[in-house]
């Protein structure tokens, strides 16, 4: 007989901020935004920032409008 392995338990996750605080999404609110991008300017992934899904698809969209009427950068470190 083959002996099962215990599955661990995965660590609980964090509540989400806009859920807990019901706060808005919004692109032009660049503060808010600027949290959830990283030093290179990449979208930080929800299983880092604790968002529910839900607020991570109304994030992404708000980061990406944001960059396109030039609120947030593209690429906050610029390479030569």
């Amino acid at each position: 007989m083959k002996k099962q392995k215990k599955k661990e338990k995965k660590p609980s996750s964090k509540p989400c901020r806009f859920c807990m605080d019901k706060i808005q999404i919004d692109y032009k609110n660049d503060t808010l935004l600027r949290r959830f991008v990283t030093d290179r300017g990449k979208i930080t992934p929800r299983r880092i920032t604790g968002t529910c899904a839900r607020h991570q698809r109304q994030l992404a969209h708000a980061i990406k409008r944001a960059r396109s009427v030039a609120l947030l950068p593209f690429v906050k470190v610029y390479y030569r």
